[in-house]
């Protein structure tokens, strides 16, 4: 058998030579929407910081608090001694926030969603994937060694037709969606798949990382419909629009009763520090109070999908589809060189033939900017003059 070094360096050339290999570059931010990268401070179009949280004076205050107070680290589990009060103020806030009964906080969206699905569902089990849903979620499938269809895009139609036909073979079901999905930044028909669940007698989670904050009044995609949708599973993120770092689970106490006590993720994984929990509580006070600045980070993308000719944003993520790897590579390095931070987003994090520019607005984003962003990519890019 060949070395380690020797499989490593073979399998990275076959990635380089088809444009897919990653590199990580030192890129230091600079404020709200700057960044420094190779010398040079651009325009950061590529962060997911949509209210600008983690650079807002309150918030950093209240993380710099907590450590004065508290320390640095948590020091152990939640369920060993790392469960701090702060964390009950936190999931206090959080089922408030989503309109459920408790919340559960881990230490971040991926361990939260790789711990909670083989809690309800197993090998005998039925999940329905729609094709585009986080990678966590594919995940949490894979370790509950659950049965797993995939349902096309947002497709209600064809759900209906998996689980017409599988629901019956299966005990229980478990369908699982973004509500604003990552790389496409639409959301997810989730009126509609909450009917779907009642009449198939199935369980609806819903990964809300990029939906809290900054559509539904800042409370998220499940009140972005203008109709009530019951979901019994409301999953999210503190690392996005929250500005801080962390996952959480919303649903009835029973719910996060069981959680607490079976997720593995959570149970063999140390508690998030205090200042990272002070810091969401502090962002979750300035959501709450101020939704019209919740409100802007759509506004702005919307400002650019109007200049750039695309369609109307629905969320604060526009992608501009390019298709090829090296195009879309070469695209993100023109607009490097114009002072923007854009970056191209490659198989296998999209499907092949789908590499893209994901452009993400900030509340911060002056409006100036993204027209003359706008204008380039409409140019440049989008009429094929790159």
């Amino acid at each position: 058998m060949q070395s380690i070094e020797v499989y490593a360096t073979e399998k990275l050339a076959s990635l380089e030579a088809k444009h897919l290999r990653r590199v990580l570059i030192d890129t230091a931010r600079d404020g709200d929407i700057w960044v420094k990268r190779s010398g040079k401070k651009i325009l950061s179009f590529s962060c997911n910081d949509y209210l600008n949280l983690t650079q807002h004076p309150l918030v950093k205050e209240a993380a710099v608090s907590a450590i004065k107070a508290f320390g640095v680290g948590a020091g152990a589990s939640r369920l060993v001694t790392g469960n701090h009060p702060l964390f009950r103020s936190l999931e206090t806030r959080l089922a408030k926030l989503k309109g459920t009964k408790a919340a559960c906080v881990f230490g971040s969206g991926y361990l939260a969603n790789t711990g909670i699905i083989p809690i309800f569902v197993g090998k005998n089990d039925l999940i329905l994937m729609d094709e585009l849903a986080h990678a966590c979620l594919w995940t949490g499938a894979n370790v509950a060694g659950t049965k797993t269809l995939i349902f096309r895009h947002n497709n209600l139609n064809h759900l209906t037709d998996l689980l017409e036909k599988n629901r019956g073979k299966h005990k229980r079901a478990l369908i699982a969606t973004d509500g604003v999905f990552s790389m496409d930044g639409d959301l997810a028909p989730l009126p509609g798949l909450c009917d779907i669940a009642d009449k198939y007698d199935a369980w609806l989670l819903s990964d809300d990382a990029h939906g809290i904050g900054v559509v539904g009044n800042g409370r998220g995609s499940s009140f972005a419909h203008n109709t009530t949708t019951n979901i019994p599973l409301q999953m999210g993120t503190l690392s996005k629009a929250i500005g801080s770092y962390g996952g959480y689970i919303c649903a009835a106490d029973s719910v996060i009763d069981l959680i607490k006590t079976r997720a593995r993720t959570l149970i063999y994984s140390t508690g998030l520090p205090p200042a990272n929990i002070a810091a969401a509580i502090a962002a979750l006070d300035i959501i709450e109070k101020e939704p019209g600045y919740a409100a802007l980070p759509l506004q702005k993308a919307q400002t650019f999908t109007e200049h750039a000719g695309l369609p109307t944003a629905v969320s604060p993520i526009v992608p501009v589809i390019i298709g090829d790897a090296e195009k879309a590579l070469a695209a993100s390095r023109m607009l490097e060189d114009e002072g923007y931070l854009v970056t191209a987003i490659r198989p296998p994090t999209v499907a092949p033939g789908t590499a893209r520019l994901r452009i993400t607005f900030t509340a911060a984003h002056p409006n100036t900017e993204i027209i003359k962003l706008a204008n380039i990519i409409r140019s440049r890019i989008i009429k094929g003059e790159t």
